[in-house]
């Protein structure tokens, strides 16, 4: 039986992860705070990664398999000094937000990264995944390394994806504010897929989990179709928007997936590898319709991390002078 060890196992991801391992019919032990349960048929093993003696407890035995996708490199760098002699494969899940060159559009793997994050440098989320990757390296052919770009479907703790299902749901026959998409990308990957091909996946090196790359105007209208909007939709500037604190990308009044336009490559990244090294993509459709529901049950109203409210969408609608 496949012995694998999951540092964390217990989050949106990582959950997923842990549970496609069971499914396949790995033993699996999950390394975690405890906050939240593991999945069903996993081994919990409470700990947590701040402390100096996170791994003793598993540190004795051989791995199969080790899987992690902390975002702060210490941890990263901690386990593979405690773990790395006593794991056969390694796979860790990094982000395209290592990239630096965010203009190029269709760059694969070999683009140019930012600088790694050094000790006591202040927290910048790409420049520690790029340590991180750093750490992970060390283990040669032995270590599979995952960049994904923008990860989505049910139950998405970050609400981006989720934002344009429930604006349009919301509106019903009212006016949707949309963000001009001319010459933006949308390049998403659901969840399920990303977990998928982290389970399967036997070869080592680095690879982009990345969706194919589709016009932001385009899935736009997809997600209005399948949410069965029937008012008007108005698009502003970017410089309105801007002037008017509205954020670009994620976060509390913000327009999710809309990026400033001097960053074109950003969701328009070469996914080949990914598909050539047995990764599947779900029809953009039937995730969509999935996270549409997944938006009706836990509340289209609901408090969002990222996107407007709708009473911030009308006063912007006021202000533009349209029907709302």
């Amino acid at each position: 039986m496949t012995d694998v060890l999951i540092l964390g196992g217990t989050g949106w991801l990582s959950g997923r992860v842990a549970a496609g391992w069971v499914a396949a019919g790995a033993a699996v032990t999950c390394l975690a705070r405890g906050a939240r349960s593991a999945p069903a048929g996993t081994t919990l093993v409470q700990a947590d990664r701040d402390d100096p003696d996170a791994y003793a407890e598993v540190a004795g035995r051989e791995w199969d398999e080790v899987v992690d996708i902390s975002s702060q490199a210490s941890h990263v760098a901690a386990a593979v000094q405690a773990l790395g002699e006593r794991a056969a494969r390694w796979t860790y899940v990094s982000s395209a937000s290592v990239y630096s060159d965010d203009e190029t559009i269709g760059v694969d793997e070999s683009a140019p990264r930012h600088l790694p994050a050094q000790p006591g440098d202040e927290y910048e989320y790409g420049a520690q995944k790029v340590a991180a990757e750093d750490a992970v390296a060390r283990l040669g052919d032995r270590a599979l390394i995952v960049r994904p770009g923008l990860v989505v479907g049910t139950g998405d703790p970050s609400d981006r994806f989720g934002y344009w299902s429930a604006a349009f749901a919301r509106a019903g026959a009212g006016t949707v504010l949309l963000p001009e998409t001319d010459g933006r990308h949308a390049q998403v990957i659901d969840v399920e897929d990303l977990a998928r091909y982290i389970v399967d996946a036997r070869h080592s090196g680095v690879v982009n989990a990345m969706g194919d790359v589709l016009p932001l105007g385009d899935l736009l209208a997809r997600i209005r179709t399948i949410a069965g909007h029937t008012g008007d939709i108005v698009t502003a500037p970017d410089e309105w928007l801007v002037a008017r604190d509205v954020q670009y990308w994620m976060g509390a009044r913000s327009l999710p997936l809309w990026l400033p336009a001097d960053m074109p490559g950003f969701m328009a990244r070469s996914n080949r590898r990914f598909v050539q090294t047995g990764g599947e993509l779900s029809p953009l459709e039937a995730t969509i319709r999935r996270v549409r529901a997944d938006e009706e049950a836990r509340g289209i109203d609901r408090e969002r991390r990222a996107g407007l409210t709708r009473a911030d969408e009308r006063e912007l609608l006021q202000r533009i002078d349209c029907p709302q």
